[in-house]
């Protein structure tokens, strides 16, 4: 037996093909999951986790031992209590960690499709949970959650699915992209795009454009963060006293921040594909609840199921107030707001106040 939970189900073939939101068809696609749990006879107890910009299926421990990326919300006794819930987690469409991707080989050339992946949504991510939960044999969720783009995911899936959710539960995320946010993806994709490794997205498998994906992380982490959470790990700390007079000799790295985001940036590097970062920032800009739906309170007013908001009182990226409005326009949801200096990625560490909101909504929920 494998030590890994990672499974892969082939979803869509060249017979079925997927077709996306534009018209595109995709095939074959194939899904990455793990699951947590046993789904009850009715099929009818299972949670949807939805992962982030660069997550993976991997949201829990595996038989290796490797903590997922979500663990203290997932297992016996936990928040997502899988004594109670089916939990099943999946790799997201145009993804690099076993779903159908940019890093996927094209089945006409048997090279990775790079540029010629066609452009995916949020809309079309659910399409494809939606076909994987079915064959698993899920009625009915009893939550979908996440955080981020996968807040867009949880959203999507109430509008899309509703007879499917039972409830969602929204954290950190937006109804549509801001120009803010889009502005902030359009810098991280040109740091990957100025790359001379980038070659028009033709890069070999084991020379990506490292600086330029590299870069992008950085400038991503700048948002997941705050100007208090900066200051209170690393103040004016310095790696060592820049020495010299010339400006080469200035240049180099002389504070413990400069060090942290290259660490983090140089991380991302060996576990991510370049193309797929470009692939899912623009997913995420064109994300519009609303888009062909109408008018965007009519769209959220729409949403009968219970919601639990959540919002991060330090978040740059999505601020609490987008959060409260969208709390605000869904007719059965609550709100809850996660005090921390983390900025954005505190649902990525405040486990205590996320999981003791989570834990009471799906409690009362029974």
């Amino acid at each position: 037996m494998s030590s890994r939970l990672t499974q892969y189900l082939r979803l869509f073939d060249q017979e079925h093909p997927l077709v996306l939101e534009n018209g595109a068809r995709l095939a074959p696609v194939e899904a990455a999951y793990e699951t947590y749990g046993r789904l009850n006879p009715g099929g009818d107890n299972a949670v949807l986790v939805c992962h982030a910009l660069t997550g993976s299926a991997h949201v829990a421990g595996d038989l290796a031992g490797d903590p997922g990326w979500w663990e203290p919300m997932i297992g016996p006794g936990r928040p997502l209590d899988t004594d109670r819930f089916f939990v099943v987690c999946t790799n997201f469409l145009g993804g690099c960690y076993g779903t159908t991707g940019p890093s996927s080989a094209d089945p006409r050339t048997q090279l990775p499709y790079g540029l010629r992946f066609p452009a995916v949504s949020v809309r079309d991510m659910v399409t494809v949970q939606h076909t994987l939960l079915r064959r698993l044999g899920v009625s009915r969720l009893a939550t979908v959650i996440g955080g981020s783009l996968g807040g867009m995911q949880v959203l999507e899936w109430a509008a899309m699915f509703p007879a499917m959710v039972a409830s969602i539960i929204p954290i950190a995320t937006a109804v549509a992209h801001s120009p803010w946010c889009i502005g902030l993806n359009e810098l991280s994709r040109q740091a990957i795009m100025n790359d001379p490794a980038w070659l028009q997205g033709s890069y070999s498998t084991d020379r990506q454009p490292e600086q330029g994906l590299s870069l992008a992380r950085q400038i991503a982490m700048i948002s997941y963060r705050s100007d208090i959470s900066f200051m209170q790990r690393f103040h004016r700390d310095t790696v060592a006293p820049a020495t010299g007079c010339t400006l080469q000799d200035q240049l180099r790295v002389s504070y413990q921040v400069e060090r942290y985001l290259r660490y983090q940036g140089t991380k991302l590097v060996r576990r991510f594909d370049a193309n797929t970062y470009l692939s899912i920032t623009r997913s995420m800009d064109g994300h519009d609840l609303a888009r062909g739906r109408g008018v965007m309170s009519d769209v959220l007013g729409g949403i009968a199921v219970p919601s639990l908001c959540v919002g991060i009182d330090s978040d740059i990226l999505y601020p609490a107030h987008e959060q409260r409005e969208i709390a605000a326009a869904l007719p059965r949801a609550s709100y809850t707001e996660i005090h921390s200096p983390h900025g954005h990625d505190a649902f990525l560490i405040e486990y205590a106040s996320l999981g003791t909101a989570v834990s009471a909504f799906l409690r009362d929920l029974v």
